[in-house]
C-alpha cells in the first residue's frame, strides 16, 4: 500500500470516528468531509470506495443502530428519533423501515429477550442494521 493511500485511509477513519462519536449531532457531508480535509464530493467517493456506503448512509445506519437499542429498552419512537439526532419523525420512520424491514413501532413491540442475553460485543455484531432484502430487491429492479 502506498503512503498516499495510507494517509487517505487515516483521514477517512478520522471522519468515520467522528460519525461514530457524534451521530446524534446535526452532521452533514461537508462538515464530515472537512474533518477528512477533503472536498465533499471527493470525500463521498473515497468513503464509499473504502467502506461500501456513502457517508450519509453510514451516519443513518449508525443512528438506526442506536435507535434500535433505545427501542429495545422501551423508549418511545418519538423520543428515540430525537435522541439519535433525527429531526423528522416521518423521515426517521421511513429510513428505519428501509434498513430494518420493520417500522420502529413494530420493532419496539417485538420480543427482544434473545438480544439482551447476549454479551454486548456479540449483540452489536448480530444486531447491526442492514438494509432489508425486500428493499435491496427493489433497488436492484430500479437500477436495472
Amino acid at each position: 500500500m502506498t503512503p498516499e493511500r495510507m494517509e487517505m485511509l487515516t483521514l477517512l477513519r478520522r471522519a468515520r470516528d467522528l460519525i461514530d462519536r457524534e451521530y446524534a449531532r446535526p452532521l452533514d457531508v461537508p462538515t464530515i468531509a472537512a474533518k477528512a480535509l477533503m472536498s465533499p464530493a471527493h470525500f463521498s467517493r473515497q468513503f464509499r470506495a473504502a467502506y461500501g456506503e456513502t457517508p450519509y448512509g453510514y451516519l443513518m445506519t449508525r443512528r438506526i443502530e442506536r435507535a434500535m437499542s433505545l427501542l429495545r429498552g422501551g423508549m418511545t419512537v418519538t423520543d428515540a428519533c430525537m435522541a439519535v439526532g433525527s429531526t423528522s419523525l416521518g423521515s426517521f420512520s421511513s429510513r428505519f423501515t428501509e434498513i430494518v424491514g420493520l417500522s420502529p413501532s413494530a420493532y419496539r413491540a417485538r420480543e427482544h429477550e434473545g438480544v439482551t442475553s447476549l454479551p454486548n460485543c456479540t449483540s452489536k455484531v448480530v444486531m447491526r442494521p442492514r438494509r432489508s432484502s425486500r428493499f435491496r430487491e427493489a433497488d436492484n429492479v430500479t437500477a436495472a
